[in-house]
């Protein structure tokens, strides 16, 4: 579990410690430590922090985070750049990692909406964070997008940090989404619908 979690365990153990206390002389007290129990429970569940086995080509860019991709496309004459974009449910993994290795050269924060992240919209009104990396053969655009039950954007790291493809930098609490966009000369190698791992899933090459 990452520390960012612990709060949102122990304090219901807390009050799950107090109910059953209190439970001694008023019974329904005890259905009450039951509840926080199960709350600590999914707490710990969700910021859990399983490891992952980065992959090591070169001229590949992983996935920032575990889910659904939900748009996969490609660069063309109208979208001059690549997009890959992640739908995490509350059931995900939601720590974001780095898509490629290389320096964080900018990070905005942007203040916005909290519009349900499947809908396209989303990426232009929520409220998100955008790092850009710029590695040695490619810079990409990692943004942080919360979603309908997100309200807090987290980012570990700071400007001009340097990150390795796969590493942790941060994450997105409850519901949230992640967009990566690539310069045209990576080809897109997921599809919609497939859910991915982040740091572990390939989801672009560079175009040989």
């Amino acid at each position: 579990m990452i520390r960012d979690g612990i709060p949102f365990v122990v304090v219901p153990l807390v009050l799950a410690f107090i109910c059953l206390v209190l439970g001694l002389w008023i019974i329904w007290f005890w259905a009450a430590a039951v509840l926080f129990i199960l709350i600590a429970a999914f707490m710990a569940y969700f910021f859990r922090n399983p490891r992952r086995s980065i992959p090591l080509e070169p001229g590949i860019v992983v996935a920032p985070a575990d889910g659904k991709v939900t748009i996969a496309r490609q660069a063309s004459a109208d979208n001059p750049q690549s997009l890959v974009s992640i739908f995490l449910s509350p059931l995900d993994v939601h720590i974001n990692r780095a898509p490629i290795e290389g320096e964080i050269v900018n990070i905005t924060y942007k203040k916005g909406q909290f519009v349900m992240a499947t809908k396209a919209e989303s990426r232009l009104l929520n409220e998100q964070n955008s790092l850009t990396i710029q590695g040695a053969e490619l810079t990409v655009e990692c943004v942080q997008i919360a979603g309908v039950l997100a309200r807090r954007i987290v980012c570990w790291k700071r400007r001009g940090e340097r990150v390795k493809c796969g590493e942790q930098f941060g994450m997105i609490k409850f519901g949230s989404r992640t967009d990566v966009v690539m310069p045209s000369n990576v080809e897109v190698t997921v599809r919609e619908g497939v859910h991915v791992r982040g740091g572990e899933t390939i989801i672009g090459r560079i175009k040989i």
